[in-house]
């Protein structure tokens, strides 16, 4: 009986974070020491430190993996201290090559059934009910899903001249967000699939959309930002500080 408790608790699946970090964040335009928009500070924190915190939140996690640029000279500044593991490789010039170097460097620990949340670098304000209901939605999925926020504003279809071609009806659509938590055999094998056949993947669910996997949609918090704008960072403290973290 002690043997087959055993194996069971073998095959029991571990939980990794796969953060990508290799970009350099043009659209902030931010020339402050030509600083990656991750490195950005918030009240004497990096962007990439909260959010690498706000993951080490997560019990179940077994370890984050960090893809940085071939060239980052920031990390080696920072001092953190995570409670589950944290390891770094370097990434690519596309989101979707560094999640997959991402995932092999996971390659020796991680099992097929393991699951992978991929979080974006520039979400340090995920809260951990968000994290927490991510992983009991798809505990038992055999495939994976998101975090998704419904639409809020009014959609409309852009037609070639720039005019509005017709109004989309919102209630069919969703923002995805992250994390976007799948098992790895599957978002290795989809990734893989994209990078050999050069299809544009924006995100892990076209990947794993692209194969034909079913991906669920689990409801996320409007204040799980992306700090893609300057004043995105005003808004980000505004949340953190509203949160309890500041």
């Amino acid at each position: 009986m002690d043997r087959v408790t055993d194996r069971m608790e073998e095959r029991q699946a571990r939980y990794w974070a796969v953060v990508p970090a290799a970009g350099v964040g043009k659209r902030m335009q931010s020339t402050k020491l030509m600083r990656p928009k991750q490195y950005l500070e918030i009240r004497g924190h990096s962007i990439l430190e909260y959010t690498l915190m706000r993951l080490d939140q997560l019990d179940v996690l077994s370890g984050i993996l960090l893809v940085l640029h071939p060239d980052d000279s920031w990390f080696s500044q920072l001092d953190i201290t995570l409670h589950c593991g944290l390891d770094t490789t370097a990434g690519g010039a596309e989101r979707a090559i560094s999640v997959y170097h991402g995932l092999k460097a996971l390659a020796a620990r991680a099992d097929d059934n393991d699951w992978v949340l991929v979080h974006d670098v520039v979400r340090p304000c995920v809260s951990l009910a968000d994290l927490n209901r991510l992983v009991s939605t798809l505990s038992d999925d055999p495939v994976g899903g998101l975090l998704a926020l419904p639409v809020t504003e009014t959609m409309k279809k852009v037609a070639p001249d720039g005019a509005v071609a017709y109004t989309v009806p919102r209630d069919d659509y969703r923002l995805a967000g992250t994390p976007q938590m799948f098992r790895y055999g599957l978002l290795m094998a989809a990734l893989s699939n994209a990078l050999e056949l050069r299809a544009t993947v924006t995100d892990e669910a076209q990947a794993m959309e692209r194969m034909g996997h079913p991906v669920k949609l689990v409801p996320g918090g409007a204040d799980n930002i992306k700090i893609t704008h300057p004043e995105d960072l005003v808004l980000a403290e505004f949340i953190l500080k509203g949160q309890g973290v500041l």
